[in-house]
């Protein structure tokens, strides 16, 4: 019976496991093949041409558009963590009246659907001057990513022992020696979860980005990829785009790799009391 268990449980530990990676591979498969032995269904490789890779990352301005999904997702990551840890300071430190509804007030701001949003969002953005500008893309993925962030790190630093604040106090420190002192290096694995998160939603995002940029030089990595076509399901360069889908994705995958420790801790702190 035990066996039987067990087996039962690691078929499904492979069945989701090739749900979730089979797609990144097929990706990967293709792309370091070329011509018409895309067309032709394979699910082992049998070329490795980096000729895709070499195309995509050559020519065109992807590398530059690789490089922006850098800088505005690191951006948004840093000023949401430094907004949110200060705000949720503010939310679990200190007593006042409307706490709660504030709280659920910006935690409702991230359930809106992006599209709910777009109209207005463009009005500001051009009214701001920030159109076709990196700015225009972060004030934009702040409005999802700090409300998020908000939260965790409110809930993550409600758990913190109130002896750590009050012995500060006595020693005379200022809110903020206290923030960035005492609590911060207790919450980095709540940081380095929602940095994450933010980041991976920032890098991925390509409503406002299509929307708000305009030249080619300021698109990020999923508009250009989502740009890349021919005039017919034939003529598709399929090939650079799964080269461009890989090469997007692997950052995310080292990071990912990178935190893992950190994410876990994070996922799980405050889920057990005593």
């Amino acid at each position: 019976m035990k066996a039987l268990k067990a087996a039962g449980f690691w078929a499904l530990i492979a069945a989701i496991l090739l749900f979730a990676l089979f797609p990144f591979y097929y990706a990967i498969l293709t792309s370091l093949e070329s011509g018409t032995a895309i067309f032709t269904p394979n699910y082992l490789p049998e070329a490795f041409d980096l000729s895709n890779y070499t195309f995509v990352l050559g020519q065109g301005v992807f590398g530059r558009n690789v490089l922006n999904s850098i800088l505005v997702a690191t951006l948004t990551v840093a000023i949401s963590l430094g907004l949110g840890l200060t705000a949720a300071f503010a939310l679990a430190r200190i007593p006042f009246r409307g706490r709660g509804l504030m709280l659920m007030t910006i935690l409702s701001v991230s359930m809106f659907p992006q599209i709910a949003v777009l109209a207005g969002l463009f009005e500001t953005v051009r009214a701001l001057g920030l159109y076709n500008s990196h700015g225009a893309l972060i004030f934009s993925y702040m409005i999802f990513t700090l409300p998020f962030t908000v939260w965790v790190l409110t809930t993550f630093m409600r758990d913190l022992p109130k002896e750590l604040e009050e012995a500060a106090i006595m020693d005379g420190a200022s809110p903020f020696v206290i923030v960035t002192r005492v609590f911060l290096p207790l919450m980095w694995p709540a940081m380095a979860t929602t940095g994450l998160l933010a980041f991976i939603q920032s890098w991925n995002e390509f409503l406002f980005a299509l929307t708000f940029v305009s030249s080619a030089e300021m698109r990020t990595a999923p508009v250009a990829i989502a740009l890349i076509s021919g005039a017919s399901a034939q003529e598709t360069p399929w090939g650079p785009i799964m080269a461009a889908s890989v090469t997007v994705t692997m950052p995310l995958v080292i990071l990912v790799l990178i935190f893992q420790r950190r994410i876990v801790a994070g996922l799980t702190a405050g889920g057990v009391k005593g």
